[in-house]
Formats: C-alpha cells, structure tokens, sequence
C-alpha cells in the first residue's frame, strides 16, 4: 500500500509542473510577439519593450528557476523516497535471508544434535549388546566344571516315591516293563563309540518346572510354557553349553513339537531328527524331557552333591515288543547301562533306575538313541540346571 501512494503523488507532480511549464511559455510567447509588432515604433518604446520583455523574461527565469528548484526537489525527494525503499526492501530482505539462513542453521545444529543424540544411543545399545555379550562370554567362560572324582551324595528327595526295579546289573537298577528276559549278553556296555557327536532335541518342547525365586515364568499349560528360558529346552542349552567345555561336538534343536498341538508330537520330532541326520551323522541322540507323576505333582527327586541340589535323571529305553521296526534297541540300552555305570561311580544317585519299555519313541533313528527325564514338575530349573554339570562330567568320561 505504501508504494502505491507513492506513484500516485509522483504522478500529481508531474502534472502540476507541466502545467506550470506551459502557462510560463505561453505568457512567453505572447509578450515575444506583441514586441515584434512594434519593431517600426521609436527607439524608447523598442529600449522600453526590450527591457519589460527582458524584465519579463527574467520575471521566466526566476519563475523557472523557481520551478526547476522545486522539480529537482521533488526528484530528490523522490530518488530519496526510493532510495529509502530500495534500502528498506534490501534491509527486509537481508533481514529475511538472515533469518532464513539463522533458521537453517538451528534446524541444521538441531538435526546435528538429534543425530548425535540418536548415535549416542546406538552406541549406548551396542554398548549394552556388547556387554551383555561379554557377560554372557564371561558367564560361559566361569562355568565350573565338576570334579571327576567321586562326590560324597546323599538322596534327598521330598515325598518320595519307591523304587520299584526288578532288575540289577552291577551297581545299575533297570524297571524292565517288558517281557524281555534282560541276559549277561543284553546288558554288558560292551560297545565302542566311534561317532562322539551328540544330538539333543525335544519332543515335548514345552515341559517345564515349579517356578523358583530366581526363575519365575507365567505358564501356558499345567507344568508348560513356551518360553524356551523356562522349558527343558533351558536345559537342553544348558547341557550344550557343558559338553562343548569338554570339546565334544553337540547339536541342539529347540524345535517346538508339542506346540500348538501335543498330538503328533514324536511325529513331527521324528522328522526333525531325520532331516538333521541327513548332514550331521550322530550315534548319541539324546531326547530331553522332564518327568511327570500326574497325581503327584510335588514329587522332585533330588540328590544332594556337595553343596549343590540336583535334580536326579532317568533313562527311558524303547524296545521293538510294541510291534515297530527297532533292530538296535539293545543297543541303546547298551549304552544307558555304560553311561549309569560311570554315574555311580563317579556321583551316586544322579541317576534313577532305568526304564525299559514296550515303545519305540523314535530310538530306531539311532545307535545309543534314548531318552533322558531331567527332574520332574517338583524340581526347580536350578535343580535340573545343576544336573547337567554333573551329566556332562560323566558323559566326557564315557567317550574318552
């Protein structure tokens, strides 16, 4: 609006000093002809003429050195106007630019605080990553193995249930469920381990503990989570982690089998040990479980080692009198029998009295294939935690 009004009065100027120009000239122009006429009269008149002409165009003169004054006035005031705008637009616009550029250059420091803000807090959790991973490092670097020699124990299992064997070779206990007639020839471990390489998996993936104050977890079913920290599958890894302490190769499946459908589990664990064995031929498949007494579900037992409480552990081995195909079951038995022999010498009462039953559970897939129950729902996971410790003491001196 400013610059507007200032047009407008530009504009009256000029017009009041054009009108003001052509009144001059034509006053001019009228008195330099009435002086020609009078050319012929007498000298006087002509002196008189000149001088009132002269008087007159100096009368013009002043009028237009008044004039002119007043137009370079008004132009200079004018130039003056817009050199005023020329420098208020420019301040304006440094002033804009200054602003501008004021405000990239917060928005620049504020995306330079924002990106290091964001680096500090990844290099915060990569910190934290890699310290965690340290720990972690350092936590399988402090593991303490067992002693190899033998430890004064003491069973001590609450409510305890009895042993019920009917059959015993050397210091070894077994509950045969089946007809077999369990010779000399059956049960000497008189088998030489050729492939030490271990295969740990879960059929009942989900099995797991009485709750204790260090491990505490929401169950998903009576004695079940599939939280894989709570399960038998916590203690499958914790057995890995042991056994690789002694340089013995191990491969450990966490597969779910009995999640979400507990029917078909030995069906879909079955195929994940054949695909397995495609690549990673293995005699010693381990099926790790916990034990369950469904009317009893305070029963833990537990042998006392030392200063440590271990959940105590069974053999469960299959045989072919259900009908299936399972030419080395003796075999495996074989082997539960070397495996119980060492464990009483080394660590008496780790182990319960071994099962033998009329099933199969999957046992054909290998040579020294079984099946080991880790505790029961009574125990604590610290209790089966500490049971691998011992366990994969004695199994190191078994494949020695």
């Amino acid at each position: 609006m400013f610059n507007v009004k200032i047009l407008r009065m530009r504009d009256i100027r000029k017009c009041l000093v054009g009108i003001i120009l052509t009144i001059a000239i034509v006053i001019c122009t009228t008195r330099y002809f009435s002086s020609v006429k009078k050319e012929n009269t007498k000298e006087k008149v002509i002196k008189e003429t000149t001088k009132i002409n002269i008087f007159k165009f100096g009368s013009l003169t002043s009028c237009l050195n008044k004039t002119i004054p007043t137009m370079s006035n008004i132009n200079e005031e004018y130039k003056k106007i817009e050199k005023e705008n020329k420098e208020t637009e420019s301040k304006n616009y440094l002033e804009e630019f200054i602003k501008t550029e004021m405000s990239s250059i917060k928005g620049i420091e504020l995306a330079e605080q924002n990106k290091q803000q964001n680096t500090n807090k990844e290099d915060e959790q990569t910190n934290t990553v890699e310290n965690n991973q340290t720990t972690d490092t350092q936590e399988d670097e402090k593991i303490t193995l067992a002693s190899n020699e033998a430890a004064k124990t003491e069973v001590v299992t609450p409510n305890p249930i009895a042993e019920n064997a009917n059959v015993q070779y050397g210091n070894v206990k077994i509950k045969n469920q089946t007809t077999y007639n369990l010779t000399e020839d059956i049960l000497n471990p008189d088998i030489k381990i050729d492939n030490k390489n271990i295969l740990i998996f879960h059929t009942h993936s989900c099995e797991s503990y009485t709750p204790s104050e260090k491990y505490q977890y929401t169950q998903t079913g009576n004695y079940r989570t599939t939280d894989k920290n709570y399960s038998v599958i916590r203690v499958g890894t914790e057995l890995e982690n042991y056994l690789k302490q002694y340089n013995i190769n191990v491969i450990h499946d966490t597969s779910y089998h009995d999640y979400p459908s507990y029917t078909g589990s030995y069906t879909r664990s079955l195929q994940t040990v054949e695909n397995i064995l495609k690549t990673n031929q293995s005699d010693i498949i381990i099926d790790l479980h916990r034990d369950a007494v469904g009317s009893r579900p305070d029963y833990a037992p537990t042998v006392k080692m030392g200063d440590d409480y271990a959940a105590q552990i069974m053999f469960v081995i299959g045989t072919n009198e259900g009908g299936l195909w399972h030419p080395n079951w003796q075999q495996n038995l074989k082997f539960a029998v070397k495996v119980q022999q060492k464990a009483e010498e080394m660590y008496p009462g780790l182990f319960k009295p071994i099962m033998l039953t009329k099933s199969r559970y999957n046992q054909h897939t290998g040579k020294y294939a079984n099946i080991m129950e880790i505790g029961s729902t009574g125990n604590t996971l610290d209790q089966c935690l500490t049971s691998m410790k011992y366990l994969s003491a004695v199994m190191n001196e078994v494949l020695k």
